[in-house]
């Protein structure tokens, strides 16, 4: 499936592909996962669910959505997040959402 990472670190955003969850906490860099809505279409921000007890570095933010330390990944979801799917958001799309702290 298509996904997006993002490396805040370095300020880049990287089509990525994905087969599962597993993909997701080895592109995060741990397995304590969790997960925001990113617009209405189903996408979801995947983040490290420790990132700021963990003093992870490189901060963002996607419109209103709470800062996330580290690397996170956006893919698409379905059956209320329980089927991974690509996602909808394009890269272009989200850095003119995205606001690095």
């Amino acid at each position: 499936m298509k996904a997006l990472l993002i490396n805040p670190e370095n300020r880049s955003i990287e089509a990525i592909d994905i087969d599962s969850n597993d993909d997701i906490a080895s592109l995060i860099g741990y397995d304590t996962i969790e997960s925001d809505a990113v617009g209405t279409a189903g996408d979801r921000l995947y983040f490290d669910e420790e990132c700021f007890l963990r003093g992870t570095t490189g901060r963002f933010q996607i419109d209103t959505l709470i800062p996330v330390s580290g690397r996170a990944v956006i893919a698409g979801t379905a059956d209320d997040g329980a089927t991974l799917r690509d996602a909808a958001t394009g890269i272009e799309d989200l850095r003119s959402r995205l606001k690095y702290l």
